[in-house]
């Protein structure tokens, strides 16, 4: 979090675009440093309702990014680039919040280790084990290529295609990252009564329909339906992550780094390619290309039960 706290302060006085990508590359090694072992607390402190647990901690990092557009729309596009500078203020809160969260752990993790341990399920045989990691990961691309259209690409799109302004296009940003936020949050809880795999079916296959009907869509029906996508599509990812935890019981922090690694890195390549995309096809067609991802959800049934033999 302090690494994150000098990306941000960098971020409001950066002068050149190098040092614009510096501030941005220490943000990300900040976030990226944090999420694993957050997770794994997370995990620790669940009491056996992993996916709740886990789906909480999410849903906090998914209402900051939801917000992110409102705090552009509202403080920096008005005010410029150093009006970045008050979100220090929300870091050092960060670091406040972590460091009674640390104390909390050196006291309670031998007692806590030994319960999630009495809650979790054997792990899977290697040859299960691999198939179910690649399809995760299968699973994680189609995810995150697609979400990234929308987190990088979803402010363009309305500018060209209806002609909303920057800071219209904002709010519809907000809307459809607002939506992953609450699809995040329920679907842990779903995932704990249903199972990780029924969430991962309706996340990817539901959200089908919407994803194809997007690109033809009026404004108002545009809104609806980024709405509709990011509250079924989000469902999943706590649901990925404990299914990978359970399946390598002992490594949770491994596995944990392992999941938000490959968010991260899909992400970053995706908006990359389709930036790359849009500049030649337009990012209109980018849409249209995209709205297939969610297709790859048919992978979710080479995925082991988790309620099969396992040794």
């Amino acid at each position: 979090m302090s690494v994150t706290l000098v990306g941000v302060a960098l971020l409001a006085v950066a002068g050149s675009y190098p040092m614009l990508l510096a501030a941005a590359a220490l943000i990300g090694v900040g976030s990226s440093t944090f999420h694993p072992e957050a997770s794994r607390v997370a995990r620790m402190a669940s009491g056996g309702r992993f996916g709740t647990a886990q789906s909480t901690f999410q849903v906090g990092g998914n209402a900051g990014s939801a917000i992110g557009p409102l705090v552009a729309a509202a403080v920096v596009l008005p005010r410029g680039q150093s009006a970045i500078g008050w979100l220090v203020l929300a870091a050092l809160a960060a670091i406040a919040v972590l460091w009674r969260i640390t104390g909390w752990t050196l006291r309670h993790a031998p007692a806590r280790l030994a319960a999630t341990a009495r809650h979790a399920a054997p792990p899977l045989a290697r040859s299960a084990l691999v198939r179910a990691l690649l399809v995760i990961a299968v699973l994680l691309f189609a995810k995150f290529a697609y979400i990234a259209t929308f987190s990088n690409y979803f402010t363009f799109y309305l500018m060209q295609r209806f002609g909303l302004s920057v800071q219209e296009s904002q709010l519809y940003l907000f809307l459809f990252l607002a939506a992953v936020a609450a699809g995040t949050f329920i679907g842990g809880p779903v995932g704990d009564r249903i199972g990780r795999k029924a969430v991962i079916w309706v996340s990817f296959l539901g959200v089908a329909p919407f994803a194809l009907l997007l690109p033809h869509a009026s404004a108002f029906w545009t809104a609806v339906l980024a709405i509709a996508i990011g509250l079924v599509m989000s469902s999943a990812f706590a649901a990925l992550v404990v299914y990978a935890q359970e399946a390598v019981p002992s490594r949770v922090g491994l596995v944990s780094g392992v999941m938000f690694g490959l968010m991260f890195g899909i992400s970053g390549m995706a908006a990359a390619g389709l930036g790359h995309l849009a500049d030649s096809h337009g990012i209109v067609r980018v849409y249209q290309w995209c709205a297939w991802l969610p297709l790859l959800g048919l992978a979710t049934a080479l995925l082991p039960p988790p309620d099969r033999q396992r040794s």
